[in-house]
């Protein structure tokens, strides 16, 4: 059916898309992770990240579903077997985030509505770009994701580290296709002295007397200073919406309480 009526979204970063597109009616299911916005907890849950619930799926009837990187390819295949349509979406950058929100715009008959957010989102990316020329430095910036193992930023935060002034310590890491890419040692955090640390412990709390506690921390100048900060994890670790407003405005203000200071 074009355009679809029932829509599943197994992550959040569509579900808060297609809020934004004033199509949240069309939402049928989601997963249980998400939070953005609020109201969409309310919808039928089907999923984790990376396990579905194929009969509830398939109870609610969907003409399509949306899932996201290889980590649900299984789930992407055994949808497609139980003759559902679906569209995996699998971008890792800032560009690819407005990719999404177009894609989703076509695939719903609302492209009008998908470029007219997507102007809007780049309208703030601009401003932000804009405000950061006027910083006299630019922060070196370890993001860790994870910390066991250390985990850098995966490829649409570091493209925001650099949109909001900052320069990502390890962003020849930052493309990635898997985490497993992005570990870092100790070592290599402690060789590159960032000046700022910022953690989003995925689906946990970032403990700085922890970080502060790492053999040889106390020697890095993001340590010394207290330059460690969190930014939450659902609002950066999305590839959506969420990462290019709340989640940029999170690094935009680092790095200027840095730039100010330094």
């Amino acid at each position: 059916m074009f355009p679809p009526r029932r829509i599943i979204c197994l992550t959040e970063e569509t579900v808060e898309t297609l809020y934004l597109l004033g199509e949240e009616e069309r939402i049928v299911g989601v997963s249980g992770f998400v939070v953005r916005p609020p109201e969409a907890r309310r919808k039928p849950k089907v999923s984790t990240f990376t396990d579905a619930k194929t009969d509830k799926i398939l109870a609610l009837r969907p003409d399509l579903v949306f899932t996201f990187s290889d980590i649900q390819a299984d789930i992407t295949a055994n949808l497609i077997r139980e003759g559902i349509e679906v569209h995996a979406f699998n971008h890792r950058t800032v560009d690819g985030i407005f990719h999404m929100i177009r894609t989703v715009g076509a695939l719903t008959g609302e492209p009008a509505k998908a470029d007219r957010l997507a102007r809007d989102l780049q309208r703030r990316i601009s401003a932000a770009k804009e405000k950061t020329r006027a910083f006299p430095v630019r922060p070196r910036i370890y993001f860790e994701e994870w910390d066991e193992p250390m985990i850098s930023a995966i490829g649409w935060v570091s493209d925001l580290i650099e949109i909001a002034g900052g320069e990502n310590v390890f962003a020849e890491l930052a493309s990635a296709q898997g985490a497993t890419g992005r570990i870092v040692t100790s070592e290599q955090v402690i060789a590159v002295q960032p000046d700022i640390i910022i953690g989003s412990w995925c689906g946990k709390g970032f403990k700085k007397d922890a970080v502060r506690a790492r053999p040889g921390f106390d020697a890095i100048p993001a340590v010394s200073n207290g330059r460690l900060y969190e930014v939450k994890s659902s609002i950066i670790l999305q590839p959506g919406p969420a990462a290019l407003t709340d989640g940029l405005d999170s690094i935009l203000a680092i790095v200027e309480d840095f730039a100010h200071d330094g």
